[in-house]
């Protein structure tokens, strides 16, 4: 029998905010254990929470770059469960009335398919803190820092078909967060992880299948081959008659399987109930029209404008646009550029083949946009060469000096003086007559010779248009 995957993705995003949601304590990472604590956050008795006001903005700015509709009124619930991360043994979350639903992303799924992915609710809620296993003791330490540090959690519709339909989607919502600056998206912090519910029912039937959640997934590739094996095993247990039970697992990216963590708690199991502490949340229309008015160029529409704008293909501003870093990157590169599409070319080859060369992020780049604008600047104007660019280039990732620096030290500047050059040309005609005559008698591939033999000569500093000129005159 042939069964179909069904996907549903919950996404858990930090919001940006210097303070926790229901108190003053920080919510910078990294600090030692347990400092970034106080009476509310670690839940001691008669203490009282007091809602963020910033991380409620946030929450409205991601929802409107996600089509949701932002409910007026939304309230907050007390979601029981005991772990021992969290300390009052309830997390205050949203879930009879969340502060957005009905929304959705386009991903793509090919160079010509967009596929809808509908989002089903967007919630507020806390995150809990964070538990460090001892490998030497039978003991695990508690960490409050990330104790009600804000969330918002992003809940897809059960639309995704396949592990690369998941990670396009994450991929594209996490761009947007960070587009709109309501979250960092640093994975390996937590600050953006995922769990995805799959099921699977035969080809055309309507009626789900029994699920199972994937907890704390946080890398694309880490998404993409969980689902896929997640989507292998069920398919195997059904295959063998047997049912596929409802659970939460986790996946191991050592031994590349997820393994059983728990039976799958129902939404009755939780005990929700509204939190007495905190009031309905009532969002007015001005709120949403301040955040409106201040809301930055979405990844979609600046795809649209560096296409119209710079003469790119879709393919290009795809790459260009794909992180809002790279977008600042070569806009700042380009603008004091006649030649955009050469700028471009050099910033999703030359620039972006270092940074992936170094693993690091176009932020952590020894080459800065103005720098890289005047190496490009010089290439434009016909200073330097291509070759001797990309020399220089290198010379700059390795040195942080500047390109003109560089050019003029060594003296790189482009020969396209037609006397120097022709002296050159006729010595290496004079000292290759073989090739010459061969050249002549139609083996014209000869050329390309030629001309690397004059680039040797000017240490690749010679004008290839004016060469190329001489060469044929003199061959």
């Amino acid at each position: 029998m042939q069964y179909e995957p069904v996907i549903g993705l919950e996404v858990h995003a930090q919001l940006k905010t210097k303070t926790k949601i229901f108190c003053s304590c920080s919510t910078q990472f990294g600090k030692s254990p347990n400092a970034n604590t106080c009476p509310v956050c670690t839940g001691m008795p008669g203490v009282l929470p007091v809602l963020n006001k910033l991380a409620v903005t946030f929450a409205i700015k991601g929802a409107l770059a996600t089509n949701c509709t932002i409910n007026r009124e939304s309230r907050f619930d007390r979601k029981n469960y005991f772990y021992p991360d969290l300390p009052k043994g309830y997390q205050i979350s949203q879930y009879a009335f969340p502060i957005a639903e009905h929304g959705y992303l386009e991903i793509e799924i090919d160079e010509t398919t967009l596929k809808k992915i509908g989002i089903t609710r967007i919630h507020m809620e806390e995150d809990a803190g964070k538990l460090i296993h001892d490998p030497a003791r039978a003991k695990s330490m508690v960490d409050l820092n990330r104790t009600g540090v804000p969330l918002i959690e992003i809940v897809s519709e059960p639309d995704i078909r396949s592990p690369k339909e998941a990670g396009a989607y994450l991929r594209k919502l996490h761009s947007i967060l960070k587009y709109i600056d309501v979250c960092d998206g640093n994975m390996e912090e937590g600050s953006f992880r995922c769990d995805a519910n799959i099921s699977l029912r035969p080809l055309g039937q309507k009626e789900f299948g029994i699920r199972a959640e994937l907890k704390n997934l946080n890398s694309f590739k880490h998404v993409e081959k969980a689902i896929l094996y997640e989507i292998e095993r069920q398919t195997y247990v059904l295959q063998e008659g047997k049912p596929v039970i409802q659970e939460t697992r986790l996946w191991d990216p050592v031994k590349n399987k997820t393994f059983s963590m728990r039976g799958k708690e129902e939404a009755h199991d939780y005990r929700y109930f509204p939190d007495p502490d905190l009031v309905p949340l009532i969002v007015d229309d001005q709120w949403i029209e301040d955040v409106k008015k201040n809301m930055p160029e979405l990844p979609d529409e600046k795809h649209s404008r560096f296409m119209k704008n710079y003469s790119l293909s879709d393919y290009e501003a795809r790459v260009l646009t794909s992180s809002i870093e790279l977008a600042d990157f070569f806009e700042e590169t380009v603008t004091q550029l006649k030649d955009k599409k050469q700028a471009a070319n050099w910033t999703m080859t030359t620039f972006l083949s270092m940074l992936n060369s170094k693993g690091i992020p176009v932020s952590e780049s020894p080459v800065k946009a103005k720098a890289f604008s005047k190496l490009l600047f010089l290439l434009e104007n016909q200073k330097i060469t291509a070759g001797v660019a990309k020399t220089v280039f290198e010379e700059m990732v390795e040195t942080l000096k500047d390109p003109e620096a560089i050019v003029k030290s060594n003296g790189l500047e482009q020969v396209s003086n037609q006397a120097e050059l022709e002296t050159i040309i006729l010595k290496i005609i004079n000292k290759n007559p073989n090739e010459v005559a061969a050249y002549r008698e139609g083996k014209t591939k000869l050329f390309s010779f030629f001309m690397g033999q004059v680039m040797k000569e000017t240490r690749g500093k010679a004008d290839p248009k004016v060469v190329t000129l001489i060469l044929k005159s003199n061959l």
